[in-house]
Protein backbone atom coordinates (compact mmCIF):
# COMPACT_ATOMS: atom_id res chain seq x y z
CA UNK A 1 0.00 0.00 0.00
CA UNK A 2 1.37 3.42 -1.09
CA UNK A 3 1.15 6.03 1.87
CA UNK A 4 1.87 9.76 2.59
CA UNK A 5 3.71 10.04 6.02
CA UNK A 6 2.52 12.72 8.11
CA UNK A 7 4.93 12.29 10.66
CA UNK A 8 8.75 10.75 11.09
CA UNK A 9 8.59 7.22 11.63
CA UNK A 10 11.80 5.60 12.45
CA UNK A 11 13.00 3.33 10.33
CA UNK A 12 10.03 3.77 8.12
CA UNK A 13 10.11 7.31 6.56
CA UNK A 14 10.07 11.11 6.97
CA UNK A 15 7.32 13.80 6.83
CA UNK A 16 6.02 13.97 3.57
CA UNK A 17 7.44 11.33 2.14
CA UNK A 18 5.84 9.19 -0.12
CA UNK A 19 6.18 5.31 0.24
CA UNK A 20 5.49 1.56 -0.46
CA UNK A 21 4.89 0.21 3.08
CA UNK A 22 2.88 -3.47 3.91
CA UNK A 23 -1.45 -3.51 4.00
CA UNK A 24 -0.89 -4.93 6.99
CA UNK A 25 1.40 -3.02 8.51
CA UNK A 26 -0.26 0.59 7.20
CA UNK A 27 -3.76 -0.49 8.29
CA UNK A 28 -3.17 -1.95 12.16
CA UNK A 29 -0.38 0.47 13.02
CA UNK A 30 0.19 3.33 10.73
CA UNK A 31 -3.18 4.57 9.77
CA UNK A 32 -4.99 3.72 13.08
CA UNK A 33 -2.44 6.58 14.74
CA UNK A 34 -2.17 8.86 12.05
CA UNK A 35 0.82 8.50 11.05
CA UNK A 36 0.10 8.08 7.32
CA UNK A 37 -2.01 8.79 4.99
CA UNK A 38 -3.38 6.81 2.44
CA UNK A 39 -1.93 8.04 -1.21
CA UNK A 40 -4.71 8.55 -3.07
CA UNK A 41 -5.16 11.22 -6.20
CA UNK A 42 -6.55 14.11 -3.54
CA UNK A 43 -3.79 13.16 -0.97
CA UNK A 44 -1.15 13.61 -3.45
CA UNK A 45 -2.45 17.12 -4.90
CA UNK A 46 -2.49 18.18 -1.36
CA UNK A 47 1.17 17.06 -0.65
CA UNK A 48 2.52 19.03 -4.10
CA UNK A 49 0.42 22.31 -2.89
CA UNK A 50 1.62 22.34 0.70
CA UNK A 51 5.34 21.17 -0.96
CA UNK A 52 4.65 24.33 -3.22
CA UNK A 53 3.51 26.65 -0.46
CA UNK A 54 7.00 25.88 1.91
CA UNK A 55 9.07 26.88 -0.79
CA UNK A 56 7.15 30.40 -1.54
CA UNK A 57 7.64 30.57 2.11
CA UNK A 58 11.44 30.00 2.21
CA UNK A 59 11.71 32.07 -0.54
CA UNK A 60 9.98 34.80 0.68
CA UNK A 61 11.93 34.59 4.44
CA UNK A 62 15.11 34.67 2.43
CA UNK A 63 14.36 38.06 0.42
CA UNK A 64 13.32 39.39 3.54
CA UNK A 65 17.23 38.38 5.17
CA UNK A 66 18.66 39.91 2.75
CA UNK A 67 16.45 43.12 2.60
CA UNK A 68 17.47 43.40 6.11
CA UNK A 69 21.45 42.49 5.32
CA UNK A 70 20.99 45.60 3.11
CA UNK A 71 19.73 47.83 5.44
CA UNK A 72 22.20 46.66 8.07
CA UNK A 73 25.02 47.99 5.72
CA UNK A 74 23.56 51.33 5.59
CA UNK A 75 22.80 51.79 9.60
CA UNK A 76 25.37 53.13 12.24
CA UNK A 77 24.36 52.89 15.96
CA UNK A 78 25.42 54.75 18.29
CA UNK A 79 25.65 53.29 21.68
CA UNK A 80 26.05 55.59 24.56
CA UNK A 81 27.52 53.79 27.99
CA UNK A 82 29.36 54.61 31.24
CA UNK A 83 32.81 53.92 31.75
CA UNK A 84 35.43 54.24 34.65
CA UNK A 85 38.29 56.96 34.77
CA UNK A 86 40.85 54.22 32.81
CA UNK A 87 38.06 54.58 29.63
CA UNK A 88 36.76 50.56 30.60
CA UNK A 89 33.41 50.26 30.55
CA UNK A 90 30.98 49.21 33.32
CA UNK A 91 30.08 45.68 31.93
CA UNK A 92 30.20 45.15 28.29
CA UNK A 93 27.91 45.81 25.09
CA UNK A 94 25.42 43.10 25.26
CA UNK A 95 23.68 41.57 22.08
CA UNK A 96 20.45 42.80 23.95
CA UNK A 97 21.44 46.69 23.77
CA UNK A 98 22.75 46.39 20.46
CA UNK A 99 19.27 44.73 19.53
CA UNK A 100 17.24 47.24 21.22
CA UNK A 101 18.89 49.85 19.89
CA UNK A 102 18.57 48.69 16.27
CA UNK A 103 14.61 49.10 17.37
CA UNK A 104 14.93 52.79 18.86
CA UNK A 105 17.45 54.16 15.81
CA UNK A 106 17.04 52.13 12.57
CA UNK A 107 13.70 50.64 12.91
CA UNK A 108 14.58 47.36 12.52
CA UNK A 109 13.21 44.19 14.67
CA UNK A 110 16.40 41.81 14.72
CA UNK A 111 16.25 39.52 17.72
CA UNK A 112 19.36 39.29 19.94
CA UNK A 113 20.12 35.80 19.30
CA UNK A 114 20.75 36.57 16.24
CA UNK A 115 23.59 39.08 16.95
CA UNK A 116 26.80 37.40 17.04
CA UNK A 117 29.61 38.67 19.06
CA UNK A 118 33.47 37.17 18.69
CA UNK A 119 33.96 38.92 21.73
CA UNK A 120 32.82 41.27 23.97
CA UNK A 121 32.63 45.06 23.52
CA UNK A 122 34.06 46.63 26.45
CA UNK A 123 35.60 49.63 25.64
CA UNK A 124 34.71 52.85 23.55
CA UNK A 125 35.18 53.16 19.92
CA UNK A 126 34.13 51.65 16.31
CA UNK A 127 33.09 47.96 15.97
CA UNK A 128 31.21 45.35 13.69
CA UNK A 129 29.35 43.19 14.97
CA UNK A 130 27.94 40.19 12.60
CA UNK A 131 24.34 38.76 12.39
CA UNK A 132 23.04 36.04 11.14
CA UNK A 133 19.73 36.40 10.04
CA UNK A 134 18.68 33.00 8.49
CA UNK A 135 18.47 30.56 5.34
CA UNK A 136 22.67 31.78 5.32
CA UNK A 137 22.57 35.12 5.41
CA UNK A 138 24.35 37.03 7.38
CA UNK A 139 24.84 41.26 7.47
CA UNK A 140 26.82 43.58 9.71
CA UNK A 141 26.28 45.94 11.74
CA UNK A 142 28.31 49.26 12.64
CA UNK A 143 28.49 50.16 16.24
CA UNK A 144 29.84 53.17 17.90
CA UNK A 145 30.39 53.53 21.44
CA UNK A 146 30.32 56.83 22.89
CA UNK A 147 30.60 57.90 26.26
CA UNK A 148 27.45 58.81 28.11
CA UNK A 149 27.99 62.37 29.06
CA UNK A 150 27.33 62.99 33.19
CA UNK A 151 26.46 66.55 33.01
CA UNK A 152 23.14 65.33 30.80
CA UNK A 153 22.00 63.13 33.61
CA UNK A 154 23.65 65.52 36.68
CA UNK A 155 21.60 68.40 35.05
CA UNK A 156 18.38 65.87 34.60
CA UNK A 157 18.57 65.19 38.67
CA UNK A 158 18.83 68.78 39.75
CA UNK A 159 15.87 69.37 37.31
CA UNK A 160 13.46 66.95 38.74
CA UNK A 161 14.86 67.53 42.64
CA UNK A 162 14.10 71.55 42.06
CA UNK A 163 10.32 70.39 39.89
CA UNK A 164 10.15 68.35 43.36
CA UNK A 165 10.77 71.65 45.85
CA UNK A 166 8.00 73.52 44.20
CA UNK A 167 5.82 70.88 44.86
CA UNK A 168 6.22 70.43 47.97
CA UNK A 169 7.19 74.31 48.72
Amino acid sequence: MKVIFQQDVKGQGKKGEMKEVSDGYARNYLLPRNLVIEASADNLNAMKLKEKAKQKQLAREIAAAQEDAKKLESVLLKIPAKAGATGRLFGSITSKEISEALLEQAGLTIEKQKIVQAEPIKAFGSFEVKVKLGHEVSGTIHLLVTEERRHAAAEEKRDTAAAGEKRHG
